[in-house]
């Protein structure tokens, strides 16, 4: 983050998500000032809050992938909740704590796979050399009785190293103990009891609990992969991981609120507004700061950053109650999506539709290509489908290509190499008919 500026930060995610330049500039400025804070010295730094962000716009037009891609950017923990999941179940639902839980729980999971990652290759040179015990048994009392004994042990162990990596054992079958995860009296507890409360009953009673193993016959190959995650796991310092999953999340954590919306009343004041006014006041002290308890330790939720979004077609943001408004201070109006902007979807972004399926075709040997007017074509009407029926956002390019794709995927068998060109005229083939019978649209695009 030391040299990602508001405007780099836009760069990186014009690869991915075309216009919504209003966002992308909040967001960008939203994410430096968390870097801008850290680097503030004394009792001010805690006291420089996050500036919570709403984005106000139609599905499809990009809110949820420039949070994601956000948080991808700056290697924080990110979680996504749609804040309507409140709405029914009110207060005997889902704690709304929960969704910190989740954070910390893709953080922990996050900061383990990158410290598996570090000692990997030891890990792998451990587990190695455990296959080698398992294929080779030795008594290892005589060799280290009898010198020559242990060289002449030395020697061929090192031939059956050589080989073993060169894989000359792959299919051979050992046998290895695993970890037994099964808690037959798990049901106990309920069906949500123990997830709600963020604990496992490891956390609960300790070492009471014995650790059961398992015998288990597989071939070397596979047995590699299992063994090197266990030696991984022993090689981590398991603390360290879950205090720096912690601090990510304290410091760099990214909360996606979707369909806020939802929960927002229209001034009834009575009924579902009622309950929905309930939800937004159990979000409020979450999103105002407060400490969450966690099976990996308390987590202050002061400075973790809160995306919001929502459509807003019946609800204003001015309806939520003045708290939580208070704490959502930067409000985004995204764009409606054009033909351009289509146009730019099918072909900029880094995974542009038409880059996946001709990634995928690739696999069967098939060219696939598009002219520049079929382009075109399937940009105007995947428009023209979202003006007649429901705007659906970029999302209708999914469902336009699979459309006009489908006898394409279905045939191509990877029995012949070849190339397919798809012209505007072969897209209006496949589609017009559709676009003209609206009810049927309505089911298929």
């Amino acid at each position: 983050m030391d040299d990602l500026t508001p405007r780099q930060i836009v760069a990186e995610l014009d690869r991915y998500v075309i216009g919504q330049e209003k966002a992308k500039k909040a967001v960008g400025i939203a994410l430096r000032n968390r870097w801008r804070r850290q680097q503030v010295k004394g009792d001010m730094r805690e006291e420089i809050m996050p500036n919570n962000i709403i984005l106000i716009g139609s599905t499809g037009v990009g809110k949820t992938e420039i949070s994601r891609r956000l948080a991808n950017l700056a290697n924080a923990p990110f979680v996504k909740v749609e804040a309507s999941k409140f709405t029914e179940v009110g207060y005997v639902g889902r704690d709304v704590e929960s969704i910190i839980r989740d954070l910390t729980d893709i953080s922990v999971s996050t900061i383990r796979k990158e410290a598996e990652a570090r000692v990997e290759e030891k890990a792998a040179d451990l587990a190695n050399e455990r296959i080698l015990d398992l294929l080779f048994p030795t008594n290892g009392s005589e060799s280290q009785e009898d010198p020559k004994v242990q060289e002449r042990h030395n020697r061929t162990r090192e031939k059956l190293r050589k080989k073993l990596l060169t894989g000359s054992f792959e299919d051979r079958v050992v046998e290895i103990n695993v970890a037994d995860e099964s808690v037959p009296f798990m049901q106990v507890f309920g069906p949500v009891g123990i997830e709600e409360m963020g604990m496992n009953l490891q956390d609960i009673f300790g070492s009471s609990i014995p650790k059961k193993s398992k015998r288990r016959r597989t071939t070397v190959s596979e047995a590699r992969k299992i063994l090197s995650i266990e030696e991984a796991g022993k090689l981590i310092d398991h603390d360290e991981v879950m205090r720096e999953a912690m601090r990510r999340v304290e410091e760099s954590g990214i909360v996606f609120l979707d369909e806020i919306d939802k929960i927002v009343g229209n001034g009834g004041g009575h009924g579902p507004d009622v309950s929905r006014e309930g939800v937004q006041r159990d979000i409020l002290p979450v999103v105002e700061g407060c400490s969450v308890v966690t099976k990996y330790g308390v987590i202050r939720t002061d400075h973790v950053l809160f995306i919001a979004a929502g459509a807003f077609h019946v609800a204003k943001p001015s309806d939520m109650i003045p708290e939580l408004q208070g704490r959502f201070p930067i409000r985004v109006e995204m764009d409606n999506l054009t033909e351009d902007d289509f146009v730019k979807i099918l072909t900029y972004p880094d995974n542009a539709l038409i880059k996946q399926y001709s990634a995928l075709l690739e696999t069967e040997g098939v060219t696939l290509k598009f002219n520049k007017a079929s382009i075109r074509e399937i940009a105007r009407i995947s428009t023209e489908v979202n003006e007649a029926t429901e705007n659906i956002g970029a999302r209708r390019l999914h469902t336009i290509m699979t459309t006009l794709l489908e006898d394409i995927l279905f045939e191509t068998s990877g029995r012949e190499k070849k190339t397919i060109i798809v012209t505007k005229e072969m897209v209006r083939n496949r589609l017009t008919e559709i676009v003209k019978d609206q009810d049927l649209s309505r089911y298929i695009l």
